[in-house]
C-alpha cells in the first residue's frame, strides 16, 4: 500500500505507521529501512515507529507488566489449553492509537471532537476478504484499498516483485507462538542466533511469565511457544501440514512456504485484520 501510494496509484498518504513489538526479527527491521529509504523517503511519507515496550523483555522481567501472549499450555491432568492473548492491543493496537491522537492533536484523555478522525489503511486482500473489520473508536476509519483494487496476495506478490522487493519478509514476533512450522524451520534454518533466542524463550516461559510468577500466580500446568506442546527445541517442525501439502500441489515449494509463513495457525496475529478476534503492524493514515 505504500510503494502504491508512492507510486501515485493509490492516493498521497500523510504517514506510515509501524508498531514495533520489539522482538522483530532482523529481516523485518531491515526491510523496513529499506522501504522507508527506497520508497517512503522520496515520495515524502513519514514512516513513523511507535512501541508499547519489547514484548520478550516484559515478559521475563518480574518488575514489568505483560500483556499475555497466546501460549499452548499443558496442564497437570493431560488437558490441553491456551493463555488469553492480549499481546497484539498492547504492543500494536494501543501505541497505533496513541500516535494518532497525536497526529490528530488530541493526546490521551483529551476528548476528540465527534467528526475528528483519521482514514487508516489496512492491507487485507481479496484472499481474506472476510477479515476485512472497521476499528473500534470514532477517530478512526478503516479503509482496505487492496481489496478495492481488487489485489489478491498474488497480484500484491508480483508488485512487490516488480519493484525489487519480491523478498518482503512476514511481520511478526519472532517467537509468536501462531507461527506456522514453515516459519520456525525459517528461523532455524536462515537465522541460527534467532532460533537459539526463540529456544531459550520458551523455555524461560515454561511457568508463565516472570511477573505472575514473581506474585505466586505460576502456571499449574507448563507453557509451550508450539503447538505440539513439547519444547521448541524438540517440537515437530519439520512436519509437512496440511496447508503447505496443499501448497505443493499447487505450486510448489515456494508457494508452499508463503501459505505457510502468510497463515500460520488459524489465528494469526495482526492489528484490526486479525484471524482472532482482535483487530498489520503497519497503518497508513490519511
Amino acid at each position: 500500500m505504500l510503494a502504491l501510494s508512492a507510486q501515485g496509484i493509490l492516493p498521497a498518504v500523510d504517514f506510515a505507521i509501524f508498531a514495533d513489538t520489539g522482538w522483530e526479527p532482523a529481516a523485518v527491521y531491515a526491510h523496513l529501512s529499506r522501504l522507508e529509504r527506497e520508497i517512503a523517503t522520496p515520495a515524502g511519507i513519514p514512516v513513523l515507529r511507535v512501541s508499547s515496550g519489547n514484548i520478550r523483555e516484559d515478559a521475563l522481567d518480574p518488575s514489568r507488566r505483560f500483556a499475555s501472549m497466546p501460549l499452548y499450555i499443558l496442564n497437570q491432568d493431560g488437558k490441553e489449553g491456551m493463555t488469553r492473548r492480549q499481546c497484539t492491543g498492547e504492543y500494536k493496537i494501543k501505541p497505533i492509537k496513541r500516535k494518532i491522537r497525536d497526529l490528530l492533536g488530541y493526546p490521551h484523555p483529551t476528548r476528540i471532537p465527534k467528526g475528528e478522525f483519521v482514514e487508516q489503511w489496512v492491507g487485507i486482500s481479496t484472499d481474506e476478504f472476510h477479515r476485512a473489520k472497521d476499528a473500534d473508536v470514532q477517530y478512526m476509519r478503516n479503509r482496505h484499498p487492496l481489496i478495492e483494487l481488487g489485489w489478491s496476495r498474488s497480484d500484491c506478490l508480483r508488485y512487490l516483485t516488480s519493484l525489487g522487493f519480491s523478498d518482503t519478509p512476514k511481520s511478526s514476533c519472532l517467537g509468536c507462538p501462531y507461527h506456522g512450522n514453515a516459519q520456525w524451520r525459517q528461523i532455524r534454518d536462515a537465522s541460527p542466533h534467532e532460533w537459539q533466542d526463540v529456544v531459550e524463550f520458551d523455555t524461560a516461559i515454561r511457568k508463565g511469565n516472570a511477573r505472575a510468577n514473581a506474585s505466586g500466580s505460576a502456571l499449574l500446568g507448563q507453557a509451550f511457544l508450539h503447538r505440539s506442546r513439547v519444547p521448541l527445541g524438540e517440537a515437530p517442525i519439520d512436519h509437512v501440514t496440511s496447508t503447505e501439502r496443499a501448497g505443493l500441489q499447487r505450486g510448489g515449494i515456494e508457494d508452499a512456504g508463503s501459505q505457510e509463513l502468510e497463515q500460520g495457525m488459524v489465528d494469526g496475529c495482526s492489528p484490526w485484520a486479525c484471524r482472532g478476534e482482535q483487530p498489520d503492524d503497519f497503518g497508513l493514515a490519511a
